[in-house]
């Protein structure tokens, strides 16, 4: 999988992406064919986006923004509507993560900042792959799925 990083530090940078390809692998995906961006912004960046785009004027710590209209889990290959000219790899859209509320979040839970980085760029990637939460038996088969991965790559809290 290719990834554009923005904002996203030299050292997290491996580690994300090692994740996200051990995800699509998970998932039978074909990390080969995909490509996404994975920014990381401050509460005044995600505000306004999840204001823009969501009509909720409030910080929020990770938002998606797929690229293929109505992905099917599973098979978004098969859906995959917007192919780089450059890199002929199908783009799945963004995931866009406040690293304060991150690290907020970290301290809450009580876990690592990679951890919570981990989980929401993971969180955000699935969405993109046509995951969803809003309702409940996809909310769990989402976590579920979430904490599947994370511990096999040995993410724990």
């Amino acid at each position: 999988m290719k990834i554009y990083f923005e904002g996203v530090g030299l050292f997290t940078k491996p580690f994300l992406k090692k994740l996200l390809e051990k995800s699509l692998n998970h998932l039978n995906q074909p990390s080969e064919l995909l490509e996404m961006t994975l920014s990381i912004v401050s509460p005044e960046q995600i505000r306004e986006l999840n204001k823009q785009f969501r009509d909720v004027d409030a910080v929020t710590d990770v938002l998606s923004f797929p690229t293929c209209d109505n992905p099917t889990r599973g098979a978004i290959t098969v859906v995959c509507d917007q192919i780089n000219p450059e890199t002929d790899l199908c783009n799945i859209g963004d995931v866009i993560i406040c690293m304060e509320r991150a690290k907020e979040q970290a301290n809450e839970y009580g876990h690592s900042l990679k951890r919570e980085l981990a989980f929401l760029a993971l969180h955000g990637m699935l969405h993109l792959l046509g995951y969803d939460h809003i309702e409940e038996a996809d909310e769990k088969q989402m976590f579920s799925l979430q904490n599947e991965i994370l511990t096999k790559a040995g993410i724990n809290r």
